[in-house]
């Protein structure tokens, strides 16, 4: 049988083993339970028991807001479903993704996840939401695994029943900072929002380990419609006085581009900076729409978590959104949320073949992941492995089992890769100054 589980309880880390946590049902989580199995947070016309030789997941994104979307994800999570099952299915077994849009709402990512326990998925995979506080409890007290959310949040990073497939924002921002150590002062320009403040001490980190000083902190509007008067400061400070071109830093996800716009506008009245952002604000079409080679970005360092677009182990990737998405615009194979997607379904895919003909349901799928299963992602990623705490347990990240970061340069107008292989942040944010 699949989609059906026992509930189980899930504690915070360090408090009980998986083993003990798996024996015990605290009164908060079985409240959680019988609230979820009331109906809350079904969206019409969809369903999830959909037959017992069928597993269900979810993913979920924003779309359709004034801030960051991701409909890409989604979009792609449907078309592999399309592709896996034409194939057979896993094991045998019929693929049913359901998604759901977050709206960047903290009430309406809480309705995510209950109603992916509503409807028993078995786990939730390739997301994306800044509201982990909001959906976290729901998916903990019906035990439902987390696999390769977009890591901007730092329960992403510290929730038991979180799997991520990337460092998240504290490898892609260490890895930046590393890489600006030979840049005057340093303005970061990032959202005023909870995700936005977890941002400069990772930036910093990185700017520490290569001798350099912290970056200058500006909070912005996260849907501004533009940011002239955080250019004009963001210019002021990396100019003034400095010997050495300054570098401005701008992570506002979708409004990078709002922000490019008045910085290019205010740049003409300033001395020469250097600009660099992390995959994610900026991609291929963003460079392009800025004017190339003549743009804003050209020679600009960018972090991604992953091998460039064009790299060729993403063919796999490709070819799903060739045979079943092609002319779907919503999904750019440049976009990291895409790419991330198909990391945490060829994650989740490795998952269920483990189990073979057993139970699939979501504590099967997270014992499975939690007794140490090895997942391949064909080189986009070192081979994962998630232990109960890992490396970076002791500044705060005990689930953060990859932190290796790719770094590319725009150069003639073209993202291109600007080291060959990976960055691995590790040490850095062992070191990193970060009280969460």
């Amino acid at each position: 049988m699949t989609g059906r589980r026992r509930t189980r309880s899930t504690f915070l880390p360090g408090l009980l083993t998986r083993h003990a946590r798996n024996g015990v049902l605290s009164a908060g989580a079985a409240v959680a339970c019988a609230s979820l199995l009331a109906g809350c947070g079904v969206v019409p016309g969809t369903t999830g028991d959909v037959g017992d030789d069928t597993i269900t997941v979810m993913t979920w994104a924003p779309q359709d807001t004034k801030a960051t979307n991701k409909p890409g994800m989604p979009a792609f999570a449907q078309a592999y479903a399309r592709w896996i099952n034409a194939a057979g299915g896993i094991n045998g077994r019929k693929l049913n993704v359901l998604t759901c849009n977050d709206h960047n709402d903290s009430v309406d990512a809480a309705k995510c996840a209950r109603r992916a326990a509503k409807e028993n998925a078995v786990a939730v995979v390739g997301s994306y939401s800044q509201y982990a506080d909001s959906f976290f409890p729901s998916l903990e007290g019906a035990g439902i695994p987390y696999i390769g959310g977009y890591g901007i949040t730092n329960a992403e990073v510290t929730s038991p029943l979180s799997y991520p497939v990337n460092g998240g924002q504290p490898a892609l921002l260490a890895g930046l900072g590393s890489a600006l150590a030979d840049c005057g002062p340093v303005a970061l320009i990032r959202p005023d929002t909870i995700a936005g403040d977890q941002l400069p001490p990772l930036l910093d980190s990185g700017l520490k380990a290569g001798g350099h000083r912290a970056s200058t902190d500006q909070r912005a509007a996260e849907d501004a419609t533009e940011y002239d008067g955080q250019a004009e400061r963001a210019l002021r400070t990396t100019t003034r006085g400095a010997t050495d071109d300054g570098c401005v830093v701008p992570a506002l996800g979708d409004r990078n581009g709002t922000f490019m716009d008045s910085f290019r506008r205010a740049r003409e009245d300033y001395p020469e900076v250097r600009t660099a952002t992390v995959l994610g604000s900026v991609d291929q079409t963003v460079i392009d729409a800025t004017g190339g080679a003549s743009g804003p970005y050209e020679g600009s360092y960018i972090t991604g978590w992953y091998p460039v677009a064009s790299d060729p182990r993403w063919d796999g990737m490709k070819r799903v959104i060739r045979e079943q998405a092609f002319g779907d615009n919503r999904i750019d194979p440049a976009d990291a949320g895409v790419q991330t997607t198909w990391i945490a379904y060829t994650v989740f895919r490795q998952v269920v073949e483990s189990l073979g003909d057993g139970e699939v349901s979501a504590d099967t799928v997270a014992e499975a992941l939690d007794d140490g299963l090895k997942v391949s992602t064909g080189g986009l990623t070192p081979t994962l492995r998630w232990q109960f705490q890992d490396k970076l347990a002791s500044v705060g990240f005990p689930r953060l089992v990859n932190a290796n970061v790719t770094l590319q340069v725009v150069r003639d107008g073209r993202l291109v890769s600007a080291r060959k292989g990976f960055v691995d942040t590790t040490r850095t944010l062992q070191n990193a100054d970060i009280n969460y």
